[in-house]
């Protein structure tokens, strides 16, 4: 589990295609105290698993459900990663759960100033934009972030000045894709609202 509040930025070293890729980046001192072979850590809010750690770096590997879902098809060598290790006993809760499953791609359509902050507003699909309500949490590329507005399947979410210096959010151009986690709550709530579940005692 995560909560969205980034912790570093990773930068990816290697790429190794063959099968399930295999990506290598480096990360800082202190994310990679936390990480052993098995670790949980979150890259651009995709939940990957550590397979090895070296001194100042560490190996996941990515599986074609995760690259055929996500912009980790894209990821190449010098690509700057938001990093967040997986919670534990006693950590802040600072942003909003997470569980690091990616519900699809956003595409910025608007980037502009506001105050110090930058407004963004994205596009994103349908399947995911009916989670999507004003005030409400959504993660983009691993950041917690708060709903300003949502009609259709475009939203809008602000950056403030430390989150564009402390994650990758501040250099997003109109047109680049990120990855969105909808509020797993929200998911729950449709389930529970709109779908009867058989009760398969009576069925039997």
């Amino acid at each position: 589990m995560f909560t969205g509040i980034v912790q570093d930025r990773g930068e990816v070293v290697a790429v190794d295609k063959k099968g399930d890729w295999t990506l290598t980046m480096t990360a800082g001192a202190a994310t990679l105290a936390r990480l052993v072979a098995g670790s949980s850590i979150a890259c651009n809010g995709i939940c990957l698993t550590v397979t090895d750690k070296a001194e100042d770096r560490f190996t996941v590997q990515v599986s074609q459900e995760t690259l055929s879902k996500t912009t980790a098809v894209r990821w190449k060598t010098g690509a700057r990663l938001n990093l967040e290790c997986a919670l534990r006993a006693g950590d802040e809760l600072g942003g909003h759960i997470m569980a690091g499953h990616i519900d699809g791609v956003a595409r910025v359509v608007e980037r502009r100033g506001e105050g110090d902050s930058l407004r963004y507003r994205f596009e994103a699909p349908r399947a995911v934009a009916r989670y999507l309500a004003p005030k409400g949490s959504v993660a983009l590329d691993g950041v917690a972030l708060t709903v300003n507005e949502a009609e259709g399947p475009l939203f809008g979410v602000n950056v403030i000045p430390y989150t564009q210096n402390a994650t990758t959010l501040g250099a997003l151009a109109v047109g680049d894709e990120v990855n969105i986690e909808a509020d797993m709550l929200a998911r729950y709530a449709e389930r529970l609202l709109n779908e009867r579940v058989p009760d398969v005692r009576k069925a039997s």
